[in-house]
């Protein structure tokens, strides 16, 4: 019984990882994204998500608890994992270390993240607008700790991808496995190049 029920929480720690979660990485991405078009289109961009329909009950449900569920269930598959790269270092062995330790850093990052806006604006602190996020990463150490903490995400997300997609029994063959391997490899490069770009822009206006 605890080994179906370990299974469970396992296959909806992945799908979550995809479905919502995912989702609203590349969207969020996306959004901050209209910086690099200027202030007014990112504020107009920003503004139209603010005003959704029971936006606070989208953020609780689709957003924050499926990440404290993600959140919690991977720190603990962290500390339960056997981590074997030193003795077979296999390409994949390697890319299950690294979810791992991404997964670590984003506990921070997003933490953090959530403090510095979400906290903030919900205690009137500050407005969800262009000039929050060129406040914060004007700061050269907020910067690079954004840097790390946006690539950290994007890559758990694809290489979660990759493992969603096997574990769900869609990629089974080798072939299979190898093309969406390109195809994760295709979804991090891009989705990187948004999350970096749009920080460029907020942190030196270029």
């Amino acid at each position: 019984m605890a080994e179906h029920r370990e299974f469970f929480y396992r296959r909806l720690h992945s799908l979550l990882g995809v479905v919502p979660i995912g989702i609203f990485l590349v969207q969020h991405l996306l959004i901050n994204h209209f910086a690099v078009y200027g202030e007014e289109s990112f504020n107009t961009a920003a503004g139209f998500m603010k005003n959704l329909p029971f936006v606070l009950l989208l953020e609780i449900f689709v957003i924050y608890l499926p990440i404290l569920f993600h959140a919690i269930l991977g720190v603990y598959i962290v500390f339960v994992a056997k981590q074997n790269t030193r003795k077979y270092g296999f390409f994949r062995n390697w890319m299950f270390r690294f979810q791992r330790i991404t997964g670590i850093i984003l506990v921070v990052f997003i933490a953090w993240h959530v403090f510095e806006t979400r906290v903030q604006i919900g205690l009137g602190n500050a407005e969800l607008d262009y000039s929050l996020m060129e406040g914060i990463l004007t700061n050269p150490f907020m910067f690079w700790f954004y840097v790390v903490g946006v690539i950290a995400a994007v890559f758990h997300f694809a290489n979660g991808l990759w493992s969603f997609l096997v574990s769900w029994g869609i990629t089974q063959t080798p072939k299979s496995q190898r093309i969406s391997t390109y195809a994760c490899l295709g979804v991090f490069l891009a989705v990187s190049y948004l999350g970096i770009r749009s920080l460029i822009k907020f942190a030196y206006g270029v």
